[in-house]
């Protein structure tokens, strides 16, 4: 017995297939090899095409199937992690109507901020535990005013998950953790957020049918079974937004827990047990994959757009030609902790939410021509992501959210021992990887959803824990001296 869990990147689509009953990944597959386009017409704007999407899951699907050659009537059910805040419109014959403008697309931001001033920040954050922000109504907003052809055909709006499960199944459909990952979820009414739907002047009718996010949620099509060499009727049980599914895939549900990944974007997720919100909206709130009515778990989102896609800039344009990653991380190893006085601010990949906003650019201060290299450059790279990522946890910190022990992904980002020991350094926490990602985190997420195991404890009880990195005294108040030399140059 199998499950399938597919993660939605913005640079790749991932497939895996586990063994449901040892937890075991069998097989897995991404597409692209090289990262997905991400069209940027005009500064500031990020879109893709779904049927690029939907092309590289096809791909994914067929590469795990040959590795793993198994009846496909005995995969029980499919699960899909994906990117969040994106924007599908797809009209009556469930097409989509433009490209996707995907996470990162920062030209919404004037929308969401005049919504925020005209309904008044208690309303909207009581509301909804953030401000509209640049999220997915705020960029349906700026569709609606701007492509009013296009507005006028939509028969549903979507995030990106949504439009991979309706391909799947035929099902127009989303989730109350999707609704509110896009700020359309009243927290208060425990419904979707009518007030400002009508301030933006969109039907709720747009809203496709709200389904669980653990549970049946639609059958594969004869033909999308065919076309993806599975069942037909084999069932979708799970669906999450990138960051909600990565803590799932963590284990990290219950208030106080810590999950984190850094690709892309660098992301810390905590569970608040309260509908808690930061009056700045320098971080945001969002529904967790297992919020109730009666049980409040609110997932507490730092994002920083300007991570990984940093690390990818200094191996492209300064490290020696054609070095890997990690040759990299040992060419930055030679350079001592504080990269001899370089800060990089890492913030060059759109407006950044944890700076209200803004959106400041990268910008590396402290060169020496007579003593700094490629080295001291790669350093400091890893370490001001880190710095980020503690600029912004600080902000959690004043939510309640404890940092004592942080989960993630033995991937991206947390391969690099400068960054994860960085990291523990400067925040005084324990990290702990895992033997995971967001595809396998899906398919078990799958399986909860079809019942095949009977609550999360079960699901994760073959996580295995790969590394513990705890803070090393020696190093601690170097690393707290580099941070503070990095924030003053903000």
């Amino acid at each position: 017995m199998y499950l399938l869990g597919y993660d939605l990147g913005s640079s790749s689509v991932k497939a895996s297939l586990v063994n449901a009953e040892t937890g075991e990944c069998v097989s897995s597959a991404f597409f692209p090899k090289k990262e997905m386009e991400i069209k940027s017409v005009k500064a500031g704007w990020a879109e893709q095409e779904t049927e690029t999407w939907w092309t590289n899951l096809k791909l994914a699907t067929a590469a795990v199937l040959a590795e793993f050659n198994t009846d496909a009537a005995a995969i029980k059910a499919i699960g899909i992690s994906y990117q969040m805040h994106g924007l599908v419109l797809v009209d009556e014959n469930q097409k989509a109507i433009r490209d996707a403008i995907i996470w990162c697309d920062s030209r919404a931001v004037p929308y969401g901020q005049k919504a925020f001033e005209a309904l008044g920040s208690e309303k909207c954050l009581s509301h909804l535990l953030n401000t509209p922000g640049n999220f997915t109504l705020s960029k349906m907003a700026w569709v609606k005013e701007n492509e009013p052809a296009n507005f006028a055909k939509a028969k549903y709006y979507m995030l990106p998950g949504d439009y991979l499960a309706m391909r799947m199944t035929g099902k127009a459909a989303t989730t109350a953790s999707g609704l509110s990952e896009g700020i359309a979820w009243d927290f208060k009414a425990e419904a979707p957020a009518k007030f400002l739907f009508d301030y933006f002047g969109f039907d709720t009718n747009l809203i496709p049918e709200i389904v669980p996010t653990f549970g049946q949620q639609g059958g594969l099509t004869a033909e999308i079974a065919k076309e993806l060499g599975l069942a037909e009727g084999t069932p979708v049980t799970y669906r999450a937004g990138d960051q909600p599914n990565n803590a799932l895939s963590l284990n990290v549900l219950n208030p106080g827990e810590i999950a984190a990944t850094g690709g892309t974007s660098g992301v810390v997720y905590g569970v608040n047990g309260g509908a808690k919100y930061d009056p700045l909206s320098r971080v945001n709130s969002f529904a967790h994959v297992n919020h109730t009515t009666e049980a409040t778990r609110v997932g507490v989102l730092l994002c920083i757009n300007g991570t990984a896609i940093l690390n990818t800039w200094i191996k492209n344009n300064v490290a020696p030609e054609g070095i890997s990653y990690a040759e990299m991380n040992e060419l930055a190893a030679q350079i001592p902790v504080g990269s001899d006085g370089i800060s990089i601010i890492p913030f060059g990949n759109g407006a950044e939410r944890v700076l209200e906003n803004q959106e400041p650019n990268c910008s590396i201060h402290g060169i020496s021509f007579n003593r700094h290299t490629k080295a001291h450059l790669a350093r400091a790279a890893h370490e001001g992501i880190a710095f980020s990522f503690k600029y912004g946890m600080d902000i959690m910190n004043e939510m309640g959210i404890e940092t004592k022990t942080i989960r993630a992904g033995h991937a991206n980002l947390f391969l690099s021992p400068i960054f994860r020991q960085t990291l523990a350094n400067i925040t005084g926490a324990t990290i702990e990887l895992y033997n995971t990602d967001g595809s396998v985190g899906a398919a078990r997420g799958a399986g909860i959803g079809a019942g095949i195991y009977k609550d999360a404890e079960q699901a994760f009880a073959t996580l295995r824990k790969i590394i513990i990195v705890k803070p090393e005294p020696e190093n601690v108040a170097v690393s707290l001296e580099a941070y503070k030399r990095w924030v003053a140059k903000m």
